[in-house]
C-alpha cells in the first residue's frame, strides 16, 4: 500500500509536499528553478548538464546487526566514483552501468513509497522528522529511524596527507547546534573542482533488521539547504533520497541507491524532477530513462570492467521532447557562430570573405574590423603562458633562421646568410605582428620560397646576370601583383581551399621540416661520429645489469596532496616543459662535454656578401629591360606567396580555434606586399607565414578549462588572441645577433630536435596521415572512424591514393629543375579537387573532405544536416567528422 503521512491535519503545509495534483503547487518566488515554457526548460534544465550541476552521494548503512553506521561508498557528478575500501581512495571516475532489475526495483518502491515535493525543511533535522512520519512505522521503529538518521556519516575525505582521513570518528547523532559543516568538508579538495552554484543530492541506502517491509522516501527541498555532515562536500542539498529495508539476499539496496544516483546524475532526469509535480511525474521521469537505456546481454561482458569516460560528452539536444528540440535548435546554432553546423570553418562565407564590390573594400574592413580589438591585441598578452610561448617559438624561430640563413647562404654562394635571415625575420616578423588582421602569425622563411630563391639565382648565374638587383625587381614586381590581388578581393578564393588542398599544403611542409632535420642529424655523423661501444671517448661507460635484475638509482616520490600550489606547479612545468627540456638538453650537453656543433650566431652586424651595402643598386650590371622581364618569375612567384599565405590563414582561422577576434586576409596579404618591397630593397630574404611554426605558436596559447569535476575532461576556450608573444619573439630574434656568447652554448642537435617534433606532430595530426595508415592496416585492426560508417573502404583508399599521388608530385617537382612550375603545381590542388566531384559523390566527399562552396548550395540541406551537425552528437552519425571542438591540426608543445 502506499505509505502516506500521519497527522495530516497538524501539518500546514502539507499540500507542498505530499503528492499533490498537476497545477496545485502554489508558484513560489523561492522555489526551484522550474522552467516556465518550452525554451526556458530546455535552456535551464534540458539542455546543458552544466546549467544544473548536482553533486549526489551515496552513504551506505553497514554493520548491521552490531554497530550500525552510515559510510560514504560512492559519489557522482558527472560520472560515477567508488571508494577502494582496501587501497584507501577514490576510483577513477567511470561511466556508471546499473541492472535493469535494479531500476525495475526502484520503480516499484517509491511507486509505493513516499514522495515529497517542494519540502520546506530547512535543516536536516526538520527533514528527519518529516521523512520519519510514516503511518506504516510505530512510534518505537520512527524513534529507532530518527536516530539512526541523524547520525554523522563517515566521509574518506582525501587531506593533503597520503592517507584519506574519515570526517567523523564516532558516530553519532548530530544536532541543530552541531549540524554546521566540519572542518574536513570545508578543506575538501573536491569542493574546488565544483563550480558556482552546484547543489547536492544526498542517498542513503542499506539494510535494517527491525524493518518488516522496505520503504522508500524520495524528497526534493523547496530551498536547498546544507544538511550539515551529511555530505562530505557542505553544498546545498535540493534533492533526499531514502531505500532501507529488512536484509535480502545480494546487495539490492546498495544497487538501488546506485541507480538513483544515476538518475539523478543524468541532466534529462534532474529536469524531470525538478519540474515534477506529483509521483505520476517522476514515475514518467523513470519511464523515459529506462526507453534510453542500453542493455548489454549477460555473459557478453565483464561487469567488473569500468567503462572510461568519452573524450567528449554527447550533446543532449536530441533527448529533448520533439517541440523543445524545434525551440532550441536552429536558434542555438545561430547564436554560436563558433561551432558552425556544417564544421566548414572560413568556408562559411563570414564577413572576412565577403565582395564588397570596391577597390580594397576588403582592406579597409579588415583595418575597421582589427582597429577595435587593437589595445585587447597587448592587453590580453598579459599571462605567464605567454611567456612560455615566446620562450618555445623564439627558438624554433631562431632554429629556423639559422637553418634557412644556411642554406639561403649555400644556394645563394653566399649573397645572403645567417645574418640576413636575422635581421630580416626581425624586421619584417615585428613589422607584420604589429600591422596584421591575423598576430598569430609567424612570418618565416618557407621550403618553397627556398626552393624559388634557389631557381632565381641558378637562372642569374648561368646568364650572366647580377643577382639582388634582378632579384629586387622580382620583388617589385610580386609587391605590385600581390597588391592588385589585394584591391580586387582575390583573398575570397580562399573557400576553395578545402581540406584537401589544406591537407596536402600541410604534409608538404611537414615533410620539408623532417627531410631537412634528418639530414641535418645526419650529416652530422662526418664531422661528429657516433662513438661505438666499448669506447671512452666521452668518459662514460654503460654496463649491462647482473642476471639478478637492473637496479634503478632513480626513486619516485608521491605527492603529498592535491593541493593548489603543487597543482600551480604542475601547471607550471607543463607550460614550460618544452624549454625545460631544452635546458636539459644542453646543461647534459655541457655536464658530459659532448663533441656537439653549436649554435653559430654572427658576431658582427655588416652584410654576408663582402663589398655590398644595405640597398639593393636597381639596376647594377643588368640591362634595362631585365626589370620588365622580371614581371614573368615575380608571377609564378606571387601565385606560390599567395598559395602560402592564404593556405596557412585558413588553416589559423578555422572555425574550430574559436577566434574571436576575426581572420584579416586582405590585410595580412597587403602587409606581406609592403614587406616584400622592404626584403628586396635591403637584400635580405623573402617572408610568408610559416604553416608549422604558426600552428605551434597558436597550440602553445590555448587556453583550456581549469579542473573540473572528476572524470570531466578539461575543455578547450579558445586562444589567447594578442600580438605581444609574436612581436617579443621577434625582438629578440633580432637581439640574438648580441647574444652571442650565451646563444654559442646550445647544441645543434637539440635545435634540430625542435624541427623534427614539430614537423612529425603536425603530419601525424592531420587526418590524411590516419588514412595513409589504413592503407597499411588490415581491416579487423582498422579503428572504427566514422567516414568507414558511410564510405566503402575502397573509396576511401582511391581518395587517399589521389592525395598520395597530388603530394608525391608536388615533392618530385621540388626536388627537380623544373621547380619553376611550383606555384602552379600547388595552384592545381584546387582544380583536383574540383575535378574528384566526378569520382566521388557529394556524401562521399562530405566524410572524407568538405564541400567547395558552389556544391553547398547545390546539396539538399535536409538530407544532409543530421549527420553534420554540432548539436546532435549523440547520434552516431552526427560526431563531427574532422573538426572536434578542440583544433584538429595539433602541434604538441608539452
Amino acid at each position: 500500500t502506499e505509505m502516506k503521512l500521519s497527522g495530516q491535519e497538524e501539518f500546514e503545509v502539507s499540500r507542498a509536499c505530499e503528492n499533490v495534483p498537476t497545477g496545485e503547487l502554489d508558484n513560489d518566488s523561492g522555489s526551484g528553478p522550474r522552467p516556465d515554457d518550452p525554451l526556458d526548460a530546455a535552456s535551464g534544465k534540458l539542455g546543458d548538464p552544466k546549467d544544473l550541476l548536482l553533486f549526489i552521494q551515496l552513504n551506505e548503512l553497514l554493520g548491521w546487526p552490531q554497530a550500525l553506521e552510515w559510510r560514504e561508498t560512492g559519489r557522482w557528478v558527472l560520472f560515477e566514483e567508488k571508494f577502494e575500501v582496501g587501497a584507501g581512495r577514490w576510483s577513477a571516475p567511470h561511466v556508471p552501468a546499473v541492472a535493469l532489475s535494479s531500476l525495475q526495483k526502484l520503480r516499484s518502491l517509491l511507486a509505493k513509497g513516499l514522495v515529497l515535493l517542494d519540502c520546506p525543511a530547512q535543516s536536516l533535522l526538520e527533514l528527519v522528522e518529516q521523512v520519519t512520519r510514516v503511518e506504516s512505522l510505530s512510534p518505537e521503529l520512527r524513534g529507532q529511524l530518527k536516530a539512526l538518521l541523524l547520525q554523522r556519516p563517515q566521509h574518506p575525505i582525501q587531506t593533503t596527507g597520503a592517507s584519506p582521513c574519515w570526517g567523523s570518528a564516532q558516530p553519532r547523532e548530530a544536532s541543530r547546534d552541531e549540524e554546521a559543516p566540519l572542518k574536513e568538508q570545508r578543506q575538501n579538495p573536491l569542493r574546488q573542482k565544483l563550480s558556482p552554484g552546484t547543489e547536492a543530492g544526498a542517498v542513503l541506502a542499506g539494510e535494517l533488521g527491525f524493518l518488516a517491509h522496505p520503504l522508500g522516501v524520495f524528497v526534493r527541498l523547496r530551498d536547498p539547504v546544507v544538511l550539515g555532515p551529511l555530505t562530505e562536500v557542505p553544498l546545498p542539498s535540493r534533492f533526499f533520497c531514502l531505500l532501507v529495508g529488512p536484509p535480502t539476499q545480494g546487495r539490492s539496496y546498495h544497487e538501488m541507491g546506485r541507480a538513483v544516483a544515476v538518475l539523478l546524475s543524468d541532466p534529462q532526469f534532474q529536469g524531470s524532477a525538478c519540474r515534477a509535480s506529483n509521483l505520476q511525474d517522476l514515475l514518467a521521469a523513470l519511464d523515459a530513462f529506462l526507453e534510453e537505456v542500453t542493455v548489454l546481454p549477460p555473459g557478453r561482458w565483464d561487469p567488473t570492467v569500468r567503462i572510461p569516460p568519452p573524450k567528449c560528452l554527447p550533446s543532449q539536444h536530441k533527448r529533448l521532447p520533439a517541440q523543445l528540440q524545434e525551440a532550441t535548435g536552429p536558434s542555438a546554432r545561430r547564436r554560436a557562430p563558433a561551432e558552425d553546423p556544417h564544421g566548414r570553418g572560413p568556408h562559411a562565407p563570414g564577413p572576412e570573405l565577403r565582395r564588397t564590390g570596391r577597390l580594397f573594400g576588403g582592406l579597409v574592413q579588415d583595418v575597421r574590423r582589427k582597429a577595435s580589438w587593437y589595445p585587447s591585441d597587448f592587453s590580453d598578452a598579459l599571462h605567464p603562458q605567454c611567456l612560455s610561448a615566446v620562450l618555445y617559438i623564439y627558438l624554433a624561430t631562431v632554429t629556423n633562421a639559422i637553418t634557412f640563413g644556411g642554406l639561403l647562404g649555400e644556394a645563394t654562394d653566399g649573397a645572403q646568410g645567417v645574418l640576413e635571415s636575422f635581421l630580416g625575420t626581425a624586421v619584417a616578423g615585428a613589422a607584420f605582428c604589429l600591422m596584421a588582421g591575423q598576430p598569430l602569425t609567424i612570418l618565416s622563411s618557407t621550403g618553397p620560397v627556398l626552393v624559388f630563391e634557389r631557381l632565381l639565382f641558378s637562372f642569374s648565374r648561368d646568364h650572366g646576370l647580377d643577382y639582388l638587383p634582378f632579384r629586387l625587381w622580382v620583388g617589385l614586381w610580386v609587391a605590385t601583383f600581390c597588391l592588385v590581388l589585394v584591391a580586387t578581393e582575390a583573398s575570397v578564393l580562399v573557400r576553395y581551399f578545402t581540406r584537401f588542398t589544406e591537407e596536402g599544403f600541410c604534409a608538404l611542409i611537414s615533410l620539408i621540416f623532417i627531410y631537412d632535420a634528418v639530414g641535418k642529424m645526419l650529416t652530422l655523423t662526418q664531422a661528429y661520429p657516433i662513438q661505438r661501444p666499448g669506447s671512452l671517448a666521452y668518459g662514460c661507460l654503460c654496463q649491462y645489469p647482473e642476471p639478478g635484475g637492473n637496479e634503478s638509482q632513480w626513486t619516485s616520490t608521491k605527492p603529498k596532496g592535491e593541493d593548489d600550489i603543487l597543482s600551480l606547479v604542475r601547471k607550471m612545468l607543463g607550460d614550460f616543459s618544452s624549454v625545460l627540456a631544452i635546458l636539459l638538453g644542453c646543461g647534459l650537453d655541457a655536464f658530459l662535454d659532448l663533441a656537439t656543433p653549436k649554435l653559430l650566431v654572427p658576431r658582427e652586424f655588416k652584410p654576408t656578401l663582402p663589398g655590398r651595402g644595405w640597398l639593393v643598386s636597381p639596376f647594377g650590371a643588368n640591362p634595362w629591360w631585365l626589370s620588365v622581364a622580371a614581371a614573368l618569375p615575380a608571377l609564378l612567384l606571387s601565385i606560390l606567396i599567395f598559395m602560402d599565405q592564404q593556405i596557412t590563414g585558413v588553416i589559423l582561422n578555422r572555425a574550430e580555434y574559436r577566434l574571436r577576434k576575426g581572420a584579416g586576409f586582405h590585410l595580412d596579404l597587403f602587409c606581406v606586399a609592403a614587406l616584400m618591397l622592404l626584403t628586396s630593397a635591403l637584400g635580405l630574404p623573402w617572408y610568408v607565414s610559416a604553416t608549422v611554426i604558426s600552428l605551434a605558436h597558436m597550440d602553445s596559447l590555448q587556453r583550456e578549462s581549469r579542473a573540473g569535476v572528476p572524470g570531466e575532461p578539461p575543455s578547450f576556450l579558445g586562444i589567447r588572441e594578442q600580438r605581444l608573444t609574436g612581436l617579443v619573439v621577434f625582438i629578440l630574434t633580432g637581439l640574438s645577433i648580441f647574444l652571442a656568447p650565451v646563444l654559442k652554448f646550445i647544441p645543434m642537435p637539440v635545435l634540430y630536435g625542435i624541427f623534427l617534433s614539430m614537423g612529425v606532430a603536425a603530419i601525424s595530426s592531420i587526418q590524411f596521415t590516419k588514412r595513409v595508415q589504413l592503407l597499411l592496416m588490415p581491416a579487423k585492426h582498422q579503428p572504427d572512424l566514422l567516414l568507414l560508417r558511410h564510405v566503402p573502404l575502397s573509396r576511401v583508399h582511391l581518395f587517399t591514393a589521389i592525395q598520395l599521388a597530388c603530394l608525391g608530385l608536388l615533392w618530385i617537382i621540388k626536388s627537380t629543375p623544373a621547380a619553376i612550375i611550383f606555384p602552379l603545381m600547388l595552384l592545381g590542388l584546387v582544380g583536383v579537387r574540383k575535378a574528384l566531384e566526378w569520382v566521388f559523390s557529394p556524401q562521399e566527399l562530405l566524410w572524407l573532405d568538405e564541400p567547395m562552396p558552389e556544391k553547398e548550395r547545390s546539396i539538399p540541406e535536409t538530407g544532409l544536416e543530421p549527420e553534420y551537425s554540432f548539436n546532435r552528437s549523440d547520434s552516431e552519425d552526427s560526431e563531427l567528422r574532422y573538426q572536434p571542438k578542440a583544433p584538429e591540426i595539433n602541434i604538441s608543445v608539452n
